[in-house]
């Protein structure tokens, strides 16, 4: 550990807890995907269990010293790239394929935003990162912490809370708490509404989530007809599919009105 160290700028904690290490790896189903790829080897706590797949397997860590020291530690480390993920082409990888790691806190949103944009070619995703941030991910509708990325997430993927995971597992250790979830593709491969119009539509939604749908969303049509129910809920009651309803129901309109 003393090899490399922490940086605040990129978000490191490293995970020093092995037991936690391989838990974490286990966590994968072992089915559904044709290569692996670890966000953020650090030291290579993770990376031990994941080399033993029978798969190919990438690390790709962003971090020149981090780079070097697991250079160092694996002879054969042609699976080592060096790069920023969030800048990565996925296609140079064999799809589709299962995400792992521990996320940096700062940049776990935009990995999933990534993730969100390459839906057919991620299968799985098994990562920890903030406790707080994965209760958002796996709530249901109806729950407090249900949010955009609630939604987004769930249209692709069933969502499980797997494990939670105590500060003293890193160094240095964070100030919150962080937890483990797997996210599995479900059969959706194409939303059954405007794509675009269905993000538009969730986030004005949860952008004024305590306001009804009627106020949250009257700015996004200049005709827009509000007599449906579904208007009179906030967004935190409705679900996935309801949303898909919203959108269509919005989309209809829009095309009335052009």
């Amino acid at each position: 550990m003393q090899h490399v160290r922490p940086k605040k700028s990129l978000g490191q904690h490293f995970l020093t807890d092995k037991n936690i290490a391989k838990k974490i790896a286990e966590s994968l189903s072992g089915s559904g995907y044709n290569s692996i790829v670890e966000i953020g080897p650090g030291t290579g706590v993770l990376t031990n269990h994941l080399i033993h797949y029978n798969l190919p397997f990438y690390a790709i860590e962003i971090d020149r010293e981090s780079v070097e020291y697991l250079k160092k530690e694996y002879p054969d480390n042609s699976f080592i790239i060096e790069a920023d993920f969030l800048k990565t082409d996925l296609d140079r990888f064999s799809a589709p394929m299962a995400i792992i790691g521990n996320f940096p806190y700062n940049i776990s949103s935009q990995i999933f935003f990534k993730i969100l944009r390459n839906p057919l070619q991620v299968s799985e995703v098994v990562c920890m990162i903030q406790k707080e941030v994965a209760e958002r991910i796996a709530a249901p509708p109806g729950s407090k912490t249900y949010g955009i990325l609630s939604v987004f997430l769930q249209c692709y993927y069933t969502i499980e809370y797997l494990f939670t995971v105590n500060e003293h597992c890193f160094s240095p250790a964070p100030k919150v708490k962080s937890a483990v979830i797997r996210l599995k593709r479900n059969n959706r491969n194409d939303l059954p509404c405007n794509t675009e119009l269905f993000f538009k539509v969730v986030k004005q939604s949860f952008n004024q989530r305590r306001k009804t749908l009627r106020n949250s969303l009257k700015n996004i049509c200049l005709t827009l007809n509000t007599e449906a129910d579904i208007f009179n809920k906030r967004p935190e009651q409705l679900g996935v599919e309801e949303f898909f309803r919203l959108t269509m129901l919005i989309e209809e309109q829009i095309k009335t009105e052009n």
